[in-house]
């Protein structure tokens, strides 16, 4: 199987929210996007892709940026997307939370998009299908040559950790708290096509394999190879698809930055000649394991040789080393914000990722023995933080 890879301008990216929309009192998910959707296409119309799309289950609109150079355009793009999204979802009596899981909600309860590709995934994976209660942030990155698409996609993959954990949002499953900073990665793994990518070493393999996915029906279509990290011909870029929703844009720029910051730091290295960073891919399971469980506090592999160090000062050293990178990008003031996401800690306030503020938030509201209405708050504060990160 050929595939052409569409010529991209270098580093450009392009972002896609997942948003869940929530009952403005229960605080339950609410299976309104049929009814908000064509609205808001009607209003934002498409310009070679769709702003406003549907996913898996109909409690959830995705926003989605046009191609852009600098972080700040692209963020913007999403402010405007998501004031029209908020502004639609009262109409229904709804408000938006940026969140990987939701924190009690079942799956059960929930709506599937009536679409031919919907349907095919339920059908073919049943509960695990329908068990996709899940949202996410996707970031794409456009790579200028071909030949460059696969090193620097291992390259990125020795930084999923950094990226995961300062992501990580869904520490909740249906009323439980899972002792995980992201239970949505363990959860959408489980689809066979999903998690990480198959080991490649340059574009022939990549088309050998979803040849060999295509043939013998795995997939119906290249995008359903749902990696982790994924090459997406038609639009010439690298898609980052790992991270957890994101609770407030200003967390979207900073791992937009963090990734934009990377894959030009990888490429700069490659016009040098210089190789770039793969580790074993089963230092890449395990650190993607690590960072799904412990959140920032996970210590993570980082070289070949198997070296350890803390998550916190691998993130801390890499911003140093990114910040010549993020100026001549005009990134800094989104790259600073990954700073912010570090310090939370235990006994924070204000900072953090979002899973550690919903964890501590939960306990301040009693925890386990509160029930109920301590995970209610944790979905109060959600669509709080969705509305100020617009303001």
């Amino acid at each position: 199987m050929s595939i052409a890879f569409a010529p991209s301008p270098r580093s450009t990216l392009g972002l896609e929210w997942e948003l869940a929309l929530v009952d403005q009192h229960t605080r339950e998910l609410k299976n309104i996007a049929p009814t908000l959707l064509p609205q808001l296409q009607q209003s934002h119309p498409s310009s070679g892709f769709p702003h406003f799309t549907g996913e898996l289950l109909q409690n959830t609109i995705e926003l989605v940026t046009a191609p852009h150079s600098h972080v700040a355009d692209a963020t913007a793009d999403l402010r405007e997307l998501a004031i029209l999204a908020e502004t639609a979802a009262a109409t229904e009596g709804a408000e938006l939370i940026g969140s990987g899981s939701h924190p009690f909600s079942r799956w059960d309860k929930q709506l599937v998009t009536d679409h031919e590709r919907y349907h095919r995934v339920i059908e073919k994976y049943r509960w695990w299908g329908r068990n996709m209660l899940i949202w996410g942030v996707h970031i794409h990155i456009g790579i200028d040559r071909e030949d460059r698409v696969v090193p620097i996609m291992h390259a990125l993959l020795t930084h999923l950790p950094h990226l995961l954990a300062l992501s990580a949002s869904s520490p909740f499953w249906a009323g439980d708290s899972t002792g995980y900073a992201s239970n949505r990665t363990l959860r959408f793994q489980q689809l066979p096509t999903a998690g990480l990518p198959w080991e490649v070493d340059d574009w022939a393999d990549v088309e050998r394999v979803l040849d060999d996915l295509s043939k013998t029906g795995i997939i119906a279509e290249p995008t359903e190879a749902r990696w982790d990290i994924r090459p997406a011909p038609k639009w010439g870029t690298l898609e980052v698809r790992f991270c957890d929703g994101a609770s407030t844009l200003a967390s979207i720029g900073a791992l937009a930055a963090l990734t934009q910051c990377l894959a030009e730091h990888y490429q700069r290295q490659a016009d040098l000649g210089l190789p770039l960073p793969r580790l074993q891919p089963w230092f890449v399971r395990e650190n993607k394991w690590r960072a799904a469980r412990y959140g920032l506090d996970a210590e993570v592999i980082t070289s070949a040789a198997g070296r350890q160090a803390p998550l916190r000062d691998e993130i801390a050293a890499l911003l140093v080393t990114l910040a010549p990178v993020a100026a001549s990008l005009g990134c800094e003031a989104e790259l600073a914000h990954v700073a912010v996401m570090l310090d939370g800690g235990p006994h924070g306030h204000g900072g953090g990722t979002s899973a550690e503020r919903q964890l501590r938030l939960f306990e301040e509201l009693g925890g386990a023995d509160a029930g109920q209405p301590a995970l209610v708050g944790v979905v109060d504060a959600l669509t709080r933080e969705f509305r100020a990160g617009l303001e």
